[in-house]
């Protein structure tokens, strides 16, 4: 594909809210809970945090892969392709996906994240009535829908996440949208530096495979901070429903879906263009 005015608007609409999204400061409270959270941490002994972050690592990874061979992700996929076939007809594969203009693939996206975000919406407001079951999966589920997002985002622009190199970006991907605001920056920039060191072949990952650290954990701590509110709300009933409960799941869980899909989309919106543009500058 030929390098536009469009893709160059395209570029530095994204590169603006790159400056935009990791110059936020953070707030008070914010700044408070880390300083808490540096001192908790700080009381732990480092081999039992090593075996904390293997644990998760291995976790993630086993989420992923099941994710990815689920009969739902085999159907999203069809579904994704069907969907660019209305684009351009040739398209059989996920790679063919980047025969796409960048509108058409973020239109596509577009349809994919708003999706996600009703499933992640739909299981936080079943979290919020407060069941026991339903609450002891939260994680997890919160975990295993927003893995799911960025796959279908990476999908979504021709990167197929089946590929070992291609799931760990996507993990890394993941782990720096799930990241407090302030870190993120630095993970955005670690995985791009990746990047620019091209694998010799997708099937087989040179880089590190560490993805879970001690600021990650930050995200997990706030949705199970979120439990015990909905714990505690679940007995406070209008017309027999806990409806605060139910607002509140749904609410966090829908704003945390939007954060991350909103960042994943647009690490890959400028990793497809800054690869269309090299291609084309030869």
């Amino acid at each position: 594909m030929a390098w536009t005015e469009r893709e160059e608007n395209r570029l530095n609409a994204i590169l603006q809210w790159e400056q935009e999204h990791f110059a936020q400061n953070a707030t008070d409270f914010e700044r408070t809970f880390q300083k808490w959270y540096d001192y908790q941490l700080s009381q732990i002994e480092s081999p039992i945090k090593d075996r904390v972050y293997a644990i998760i690592d291995a976790a993630l990874f086993h989420m992923h892969s099941f994710i990815q061979n689920s009969q739902s992700q085999v159907d999203a996929t069809h579904r994704l392709l069907t969907e660019a076939r209305l684009f351009h007809s040739e398209i059989e594969q996920i790679q063919d996906m980047k025969k796409l203009s960048i509108d058409q693939l973020s239109y596509i996206a577009d349809q994919q994240i708003a999706r996600q975000r009703l499933v992640s919406l739909a299981q936080g407001g079943l979290s919020g009535t407060g069941s026991i079951l339903l609450l002891g999966i939260d994680l997890p589920a919160v975990l295993a829908i927003n893995l799911r997002t960025v796959q279908l985002i990476a999908q979504t622009y021709g990167y197929p996440v089946n590929y070992p190199t291609e799931m760990m970006i996507a993990l890394k991907v993941f782990h720096m949208a799930t990241l407090p605001k302030g870190l993120q920056e630095q993970a955005w920039n670690t995985i791009e530096e990746e990047l620019k060191n091209e694998q010799e072949h997708p099937y087989f990952y040179e880089g590190p495979e560490e993805v879970a650290d001690a600021y990650w954990l930050q995200g997990p701590l706030k949705q199970i901070a979120k439990g015990t509110v909905l714990m505690m709300l679940r007995k406070k009933l209008i017309q027999g429903l806990p409806l605060f409960g139910i607002a509140i799941g749904a609410g966090v869980n829908y704003r945390f879906a939007r954060s991350v899909s909103e960042t994943a989309h647009k690490f890959y919106q400028k990793r497809f263009l800054m690869e269309l543009e090299m291609e084309w500058r030869g």
